[in-house]
C-alpha cells in the first residue's frame, strides 16, 4: 500500500464544507471525508509551522525533539517517520514543504555530508527529495529570507516572468496603475495575483505530484506539503472574487478578554498583527483571498483524486488530509496563529484507509482525542510494521479506522509553544526557559500552563465553546485547574528519551547477565538455579594454595 499524506499551511479545521462552513464549497475535501474518517477533536503538537511539523515527521512532542521555534534545527540523529518507513520497505519522498533546518553542526561533527544519501536525509527531515520548496521567499535589505534555491522560482523564471524574484513579484503580487501591489499589504488582499492561474504554487506542487506518482513502482509514501492557505494572503483569478464580504463572519471575540488579560495573552493582542486583524476592513479583505486560496487547493485536490481513480491507485493508497496549524484570522482579537484557541490549535484531520477492513468506518467523523503525532505510528503500522513505542509518542489510528475503540486511548492531548524568539519573551519572563506555555484539552476543558511563575488560564468548552471565559481569572474553579495539571505532570514524567531501547529489548536483557556468569551477591548460591552455576562448580585441577618446592 502507498501514502498520500498532504499537508496545507495554516488550513483552520472549519474551514472546509465537510466541517460545517456555511459558504466554502470543498467538495474534493468532502469525497475524502465520504470514503474514510474525519477526526473531529486533532490538535497540533505546537501551533507554529516549524515545531509542528517536526512534531509530524518525528512522531514526538516539541519538548522531546527540541526543535521548538522556526529555524531551530532538529538535531542529527532524531528519527524521522522516514527512517521508520524505510525499516518497513517503503520509500518516504517530500514533495513540497518541511520547514526543517539541518543540524549544520551534528553534520560536521558526525562528517556527514549533504552530498550523501544519508546526509541528504538528515538534512531534509528523514525524506528523500523529489522537490523542496517552503515557498516563502521574501527578500529585503539584508538579501533572502530563505537562502536556499526555489524550485518554484526557477519555474517561474523559464515561463517568462521576469526579475530575480517572481514569486514576490507575481506569484503574491496584485498589480495596480502598472506597479507591483505586493501581497504582503493586506489592502492588496483582493486584488487578482498577477500570474496566470497555472503557473500559481498549489498547481505547481499538484504537477510535480503527478510526476512522481506516475514515476513509481511502489511501495511508497509521499508528503506533499502545500505552502497555501498560508499568507501572503492573495490568489489568482477566478478565485480572487468567488467570495465577499457577505461571506465574511463576524470575529468570534468578545470584550470580556480584554478585562483583567493574561499578561502573555495581552503580549499577543498587542502585537502588530493582532492589531491588524482587529480592523474590520482587513478581515473583509484578508477572508475571502484566504477563502479562494482553499478553493483552489480543494480544486487541486480533485486533480490528484482524479489521477488516482484513473489509473486504480486510490484502491492501494492511503489519502490523508491535514493542516500543521489554523489561523485566527480575528478570532479573539488575534490574527496569526500562536495561542491555544480552537482556531489556531485544532487541525483538520481526514483519512482513507482503501483496505477491506476500514469499510466499516467509511464516511463517518471520530471524536477521540488525537494529536498530530499519531500520524507517524499510523504509517509505521499501515505499512506492517511494528510500531516502536520507545521513540514513536503518538498513537497508531488505525484502529478507529477499523472501527474498534481501544480501551486505553489517551485523556488529553498537549501541546506546547516557546515564546522566547518573540519580542516580548524578553519582557515578560527573566529567562528564556521560562519563555513556555503549555495546552492540556481533555476535550472539555482546556488549561493553558504558563512557565515564569504566571498563572494559568483555564476554559471551559462544554458551556463556553467560544472559548471567551478564562476562569482562572478569579476563584471556583481550584480543584478543575489541579485535575488539569495532574495530566500535564503525568505527561512530564513520560519516558521520552530512551529511544535506544525498546521493551522487548529490556525485556530480553532482564536476567542476562546472570545468563553470562556475573553472580553477584551470593551467599552459597543456593539463591539461584543450578544450572547458573554450571561454569563455577566442579573440582580444581590444580591447587595453587599450597606452597610448592622446587623438588615438586
Amino acid at each position: 500500500m502507498n501514502i498520500l499524506f498532504i499537508m496545507y499551511d495554516q488550513l483552520r479545521f472549519d474551514y472546509l464544507s465537510c466541517a460545517g462552513h456555511p459558504h466554502l464549497d470543498t467538495p474534493n475535501f468532502d469525497r475524502v471525508a465520504a470514503k474514510g474518517v474525519r477526526f473531529t477533536n486533532a490538535y497540533c503538537q505546537s501551533p507554529i509551522c516549524g515545531p509542528s511539523r517536526m512534531s509530524f515527521y518525528t512522531g514526538r512532542y516539541a519538548s522531546s525533539h527540541g526543535a521548538q521555534w522556526n529555524g531551530y534545527p532538529l538535531r542529527v540523529g532524531e528519527q524521522t517517520m522516514g527512517d521508520h518507513l524505510r525499516k518497513a520497505g517503503m520509500e518516504c519522498w517530500l514533495i513540497g514543504k518541511t520547514h526543517m533546518k539541518a543540524d549544520a553542526d551534528g553534520m560536521e561533527r558526525l562528517g556527514l555530508s549533504r552530498d550523501s544519501v544519508i546526509g541528504a536525509r538528515q538534512a531534509e527531515c528523514g525524506f528523500d527529495a523529489w522537490i523542496r520548496d517552503d515557498g516563502l521567499w521574501a527578500q529585503g535589505p539584508d538579501g533572502f529570507y530563505d537562502e536556499k534555491r526555489s524550485p518554484y522560482n526557477e519555474y517561474l523564471k523559464s515561463k517568462g516572468y521576469p526579475g530575480e524574484n517572481p514569486w514576490a513579484d507575481y506569484a503574491n503580487a496584485g498589480i495596480e496603475g502598472g506597479k507591483v501591489a505586493s501581497g504582503w499589504m493586506f489592502g492588496n488582499a483582493d486584488k487578482p495575483a498577477n500570474i496566470r492561474e497555472e503557473d500559481s504554487e498549489t498547481p505547481w506542487l499538484t504537477r510535480q505530484t503527478l510526476a512522481f506518482v506516475d514515476a513509481q513502482t511502489g511501495p511508497w509514501c509521499a508528503h506533499v506539503s502545500y505552502i497555501k492557505p498560508h499568507w501572503p494572503y492573495i490568489v489568482p483569478a477566478p478565485y480572487h472574487d468567488m467570495f465577499g464580504a457577505n461571506h465574511v463572519p463576524a470575529p468570534t471575540r468578545h470584550e470580556v478578554e480584554r478585562e483583567n488579560t493574561h499578561p502573555i495573552f495581552d503580549a499577543f493582542l498587542t502585537s502588530r498583527i493582532s492589531e491588524a486583524f482587529q480592523r474590520e476592513e482587513v478581515r473583509q479583505k484578508v477572508i475571502p483571498a484566504y477563502m479562494g486560496l482553499i478553493k483552489q487547493c480543494d480544486d487541486q485536490l480533485g486533480v490528484i483524486l482524479d489521477c488516482l481513480e484513473r489509473t486504480g491507485k486510490i484502491d492501494d493508497t492511503m489519502i490523508v488530509l491535514t493542516s500543521d496549524h489554523g489561523d485566527y484570522l480575528g478570532d479573539h482579537w488575534m490574527g496569526e496563529k500562536d495561542l491555544f484557541h480552537d482556531p489556531s490549535v485544532k487541525i483538520p484531520m481526514i483519512l482513507y484507509d482503501p483496505r477491506s477492513e476500514a469499510d466499516a468506518t467509511r464516511g463517518t467523523t471520530c471524536d477521540a482525542l488525537v494529536e498530530s503525532i499519531d500520524l507517524a505510528a499510523t504509517f509505521v503500522e499501515a505499512a506492517g510494521a511494528e510500531v516502536p513505542t520507545h521513540i514513536l509518542e503518538g498513537r497508531s489510528l488505525m484502529p478507529w479506522l477499523r472501527g474498534e475503540t481501544p480501551a486505553d486511548w489517551r485523556e488529553a492531548v498537549i501541546s506546547e509553544y516557546d515564546y522566547a524568539c518573540r519580542p516580548f519573551g524578553k519582557t515578560l519572563v527573566q529567562r528564556s526557559a521560562d519563555a513556555r506555555l503549555f495546552m492540556v484539552f481533555d476535550g472539555r476543558w482546556k488549561l493553558i500552563h504558563a512557565e515564569g511563575g504566571y498563572r494559568p488560564m483555564l476554559f471551559d468548552l462544554e458551556t463556553d465553546p467560544e472559548e471567551f471565559h478564562d476562569l482562572a481569572k478569579g476563584p471556583g474553579h481550584e480543584d478543575q485547574i489541579a485535575r488539569m495539571q495532574g495530566f500535564l505532570a503525568q505527561w512530564g514524567l513520560r519516558m521520552s528519551q530512551r529511544v535506544t531501547r525498546s521493551e522487548s529489548d529490556i525485556t530480553a536483557m532482564r536476567g542476562r547477565s546472570l545468563r553470562r556468569g556475573v553472580l553477584p551477591f551470593l551467599y552459597d548460591g543456593s539463591e539461584v538455579s543450578e544450572d547458573l552455576l554450571v561454569k563455577y562448580r566442579g573440582e580444581a585441577e590444580r591447587d595453587f594454595t599450597m606452597q610448592e618446592t622446587g623438588d615438586d
